[in-house]
């Protein structure tokens, strides 16, 4: 899928740039969380449909606790995440930051990693914020490798924090400072 034309390149980075959510990027966002494989390492266990996505993303802009963005690629414009901030407190100066790469043949390239860094840059640099965190499952290793490339150190661990197929898993716990960035 490629940008929309209305839809401006918010942070540029040297093979990715992120931009906001447009309404025609739905279809696409729902494929992926709807995507088996993608579902589990997200954590979502219900389905989502268009009309979901929609009054997602309709709330989304009106929330000043998350920041979402498109990541997408800039030799082709092609969309191939999504990523962002929530639980986001300004006066803590803090938030929790998520990232999914969607296109699963664009897993492995670094794409990820990039993103991370732009949204690092952006939360300390632009929102002021001093403490940025996650919560990852412990069988997501591609996850916890961009995150420790990125700079995130491991807080802790929260054990059987995860139900899935049959199984626990534990969560891990990351966050990153301002001075680590």
């Amino acid at each position: 899928m490629k940008t929309s034309k209305g839809s401006a390149k918010f942070l540029i980075g040297d093979r990715i740039y992120l931009r906001p959510i447009e309404p025609e990027d739905l279809p696409l966002i729902q494929r992926w969380i709807n995507d088996p494989e993608i579902r589990i390492l997200e954590g979502e266990v219900l389905p989502t449909s268009i009309s979901d996505e929609k009054e997602w993303l309709e709330n989304l802009y009106k929330d000043k606790s998350k920041v979402w963005f498109v990541v997408a690629l800039k030799d082709n414009d092609k969309m191939i995440g999504t990523g962002g901030f929530l639980r986001i407190y300004y006066i803590w100066r803090n938030a929790d930051l998520s990232i999914m790469i969607g296109e699963k043949e664009e897993w492995g390239k670094g794409y990820g990693t990039e993103a991370i860094r732009l949204l690092l840059s952006y939360g300390f640099e632009a929102l002021n914020f001093h403490r940025i965190s996650l919560g990852v499952f412990d069988f997501n290793k591609r996850a916890i490798r961009a995150y420790k490339k990125a700079g995130f150190k491991k807080e802790g661990v929260l054990r059987d924090g995860y139900y899935c197929n049959s199984k626990y898993h534990d969560v891990i716990m990351m966050s990153i400072l301002e001075g680590e960035f």
